[in-house]
């Protein structure tokens, strides 16, 4: 940041505690006994020239009953701030069913043919790939894995990505390719998702916006099972002796993750299920694809 931008932010700063005290009808004097903060740091603030920790502004936005990001963050429109009061009411499962409701109702949604393209969430080893897959040949779309249309995205492997660019730069190209394979496939896809999406929050928004997403799940036992046969034991241990621990961080994972996994539009448990029997019950858990109706051929 600049030195003038720097002077900017100072001053909007300034700006914003001074017009939470008007609003709050408090002096200086009471904000300063109320933060424990000196009057006179409270005046540099407020003229744009103190220099701002993050202590002391938590300090003042308590002093002023607010939350310090209500202090960093523009003020809402009153009726907004009255629909985040209803909304902050709501559990996640009644979030997002008010999401869906917004959305439909006043025209606002992404989700033209979102019941067309299925995502496949849930831990690896659940068997996401072989039933995706399967599904895609059955439904007569497309299949395919993000991971790799991640890849293509950045234009290199995932390793690199996470070397070059952090976390936060993976996110990125994850979203550019969610957003590129949802208008890609209007007429419908299969998609296996890595197992840790759900855990941005951003991320799985635009994930259920956009596709019908099934959690594919099984028994932490299972779950091992499947990914030593594949000889892949990303992210566990693979010293020696380690099997206890790598179960125990699978349960961990598991146990994080499953509250968000839940959120899903269906659940396929796939323990103790043949293939035959799992790709079944997922046929059933998924909207059914449109079947464009026969036209007799008409010679010219």
């Amino acid at each position: 940041m600049s030195n003038h931008e720097s002077k900017e932010t100072l001053s909007e700063l300034g700006a914003r505690v001074r017009a939470w005290r008007a609003r709050r009808g408090m002096t200086r004097k009471a904000l300063a006994s109320d933060s424990g903060l000196s009057e006179r740091f409270l005046a540099d603030v407020e003229s744009g020239k103190g220099n701002v920790s993050i202590n002391s502004l938590e300090a003042a936005a308590q002093a002023l009953n607010i939350s310090i990001l209500e202090l960093l963050q523009d003020a809402p429109r009153p009726a907004l701030a009255r629909a985040q009061g209803l909304l902050s009411r709501l559990d996640d499962s009644q979030l997002d069913q008010a999401y869906g409701l917004l959305g439909s109702t006043f025209g606002l949604s992404d989700s033209s043919g979102r019941e067309q393209r299925v995502a496949l969430i849930g831990l690896r080893g659940a068997g996401k790939s072989t039933l995706g897959a399967q599904l895609a040949a059955e439904r007569g779309v497309p299949f395919i894995e993000l991971d790799r249309e991640i890849e293509r995205e950045a234009g290199t492997s995932m390793n690199e990505i996470l070397l070059l660019h952090g976390q936060g730069g993976y996110r990125r190209y994850e979203r550019r390719a969610l957003f590129r394979i949802a208008e890609d496939h209007p007429d419908g896809v299969v998609m296996t998702t890595g197992g840790s999406i759900v855990s941005e929050r951003e991320t799985f928004d635009l994930l259920q916006s956009r596709f019908y997403c099934v959690w594919l799940k099984a028994s932490p036992e299972e779950h091992m099972a499947r990914v030593v046969a594949q000889g892949d034991m990303r992210p566990f241990s693979t010293t020696k002796g380690a099997t206890n621990e790598a179960m125990d961080d699978l349960r961990r994972i598991l146990a994080s993750r499953e509250s968000l996994y839940a959120r899903a539009d269906a659940v396929v448990d796939t323990a103790a299920r043949t293939l035959k029997q799992s790709l079944a019950d997922l046929k059933r858990a998924v909207p059914q694809t449109h079947i464009a109706p026969l036209t007799k051929e008409t010679n010219t």
